[in-house]
């Protein structure tokens, strides 16, 4: 499938979607059939990362090509970044491209004014939609009522009031009425598998308890890890006893709530191909971050940065690209901006960090050093608060209503690099981290001072303080004018790090 000049371009992006819970990539249940026949017939990349754990700093770095510690998004209570001005992100970019703009869905970002776009259709959030009718409304008021779930019986209304299946049907109705003599951009933004966790029949029994297959790990993880983890297991334990023996129908629901989204994108693309647009459709499939989904015992997010929360889902199908399962370039969700920029022919902005990923994609040369790592970062700043504190949060010590991200688990900087099989962690304070992940997937034995890895930590700290470097922001310009990067790649050798 060759790409024209100006290809329709769709994001699906999902909140809170783990990497690792479809056939495709080895899970035992086949929670999501189609996404991974998607994935068949494109690129998958097994090694995606966010910029961050959290919702809006991530999905600011998906706008701006920026990680947060330069946009300066660093938590879910803020949300205009730095230093980038007008026809400097995503959506003014493709504006410039002469592309029509369709937002439908949750945003939680600053792109979120109905009139940057040519049709709006939210916002749409976690336990609220545009409702109209008294279904709708009355779908809304029962999702306020689970406290955030998880159920423990079939959501009382059908998949049709389901937000991702309105969300889709939105969707459609904005490309039907599209000006079929110029290209789009839908962003298909679906609020799920973030909590509450809740699903209908038939995804409700979809997936029995007892066939849910055994997690990594459990609380005792969590107390062993110590620190925010430790705080988080012991904060939502206080308010709500004993709620980890949930734990398979929890997973049983996620994986639910995976196959309604999985139906919704069948959906959609069964549509584009109705009215003759898939052929000439670029689509990207990716969530903002990942869940624990009960591993360390823990539900949601908000500790850490450990691969599940960190690695998420990204999946680039249509006019170009290659099929091919890459298991070996690390790329980060910032990388989208710049791959859109040349997908559509538009210089890469100044202060752009991400690299294109479109050469890639195509099967064009690339140097294997740019993609040998990658960073995410966590927190807000600040000292981190030790696993005993009670600081005032923006939410009640009493009752059942928690927030996982919060002053606590959020306090603190963290940045982490992944290379080869190895993660590396420094803290603004206390001793650093350093994993085999081939050995340790969940990152339980830290061997910071293990001798036998004192090559390694070395190699790791320098790739890492190359990040730090390069993150420096670019931004406001000055009158000297820059050497821009081919692609925004900085390292070219073929060797270093193949």
């Amino acid at each position: 499938m060759t790409c024209p000049t100006a290809p329709n371009i769709v994001f699906v992006m999902t909140d809170q979607l783990r990497a690792d819970f479809t056939a495709g990539v080895g899970f035992d249940l086949d929670t999501m059939p189609f996404l991974d026949s998607i994935a068949a017939r494109g690129t998958r990349f097994r090694r995606a990362y966010t910029t961050a754990p959290a919702c809006v700093p991530a999905r600011t770095s998906l706008l701006t090509g920026r990680w947060p510690s330069t946009h300066r998004v660093r938590q879910n209570s803020t949300t205009d970044p730095q230093d980038v001005s007008r026809g400097d992100d995503l959506i003014d970019v493709l504006r410039g491209a002469g592309y029509q703009l369709f937002y439908a869905g949750k945003t939680h970002m600053y792109r979120d004014d109905p009139d940057d776009y040519d049709a709006f259709s939210g916002p749409y959030g976690h336990t609220k939609g545009p409702d109209t009718t008294t279904e709708q409304r009355a779908f809304t008021a029962w999702m306020n009522s689970i406290d955030m779930g998880p159920t423990t019986a079939p959501t009382p209304f059908p998949p049709e009031q389901q937000y991702a299946y309105r969300i889709v049907s939105d969707t459609i109705r904005q490309v039907d009425a599209r000006d079929p003599d110029k290209p789009f951009f839908a962003w298909v933004s679906m609020p799920e598998p973030h909590n509450p966790y809740q699903v209908p029949e038939p995804y409700f029994s979809l997936f029995d308890e007892d066939e849910i297959p055994d997690r990594s790990c459990g609380p005792e993880a969590a107390e062993a890890k110590g620190g925010a983890y430790k705080w988080l297991r012991e904060l939502v334990e206080e308010k709500r006893p004993g709620y980890d023996k949930l734990w398979r129908r929890y997973r049983a629901t996620y994986c639910g709530m995976l196959r309604l989204i999985d139906d919704q994108l069948r959906r959609l693309v069964g549509h584009l191909k109705e009215q003759g647009l898939w052929e000439n459709t670029l689509l990207v499939f990716l969530a903002d971050h990942g869940d624990y989904v009960a591993d360390y015992g823990l539900q949601r997010k908000g500790a850490g940065i450990p691969e599940v929360l960190a690695n998420i889902p990204m999946i680039v199908h249509g006019c170009g690209v290659e099929t091919r399962d890459n298991d070996k370039d690390f790329v980060s969700i910032a990388d989208l901006l710049p791959t859109v920029c040349e997908v559509v022919g538009r210089p890469i902005p100044l202060g752009v960090q991400g690299r294109s990923l479109w050469q890639m994609l195509t099967g064009s040369d690339y140097p294997a050093a740019e993609f040998a790592d990658i960073v995410t970062e966590r927190g807000y700043g600040g000292l981190p608060y030790p696993d005993d504190a009670r600081p005032p949060l923006h939410f009640p010590y009493e009752g059942t209503r928690y927030d996982e991200l919060n002053s606590v688990t959020q306090s603190g900087s963290s940045r982490m690099i992944r290379h080869d099989h190895y993660k590396l962690y420094e803290h603004v304070a206390d001793v650093g981290e350093l994993y085999d992940l081939d050995k340790d997937p969940m990152e339980l034995d830290n061997r910071w001072d293990d001798p036998s890895l004192r090559k390694v930590k070395a190699d790791l700290m320098q790739r890492l303080q190359r990040w730090s470097v390069r993150l420096t922001d670019d931004l406001p310009k000055g009158v000297y004018e820059p050497r821009l990067a081919r692609h925004n790649w900085y390292r070219t050798s073929q060797e270093d790090g193949a």
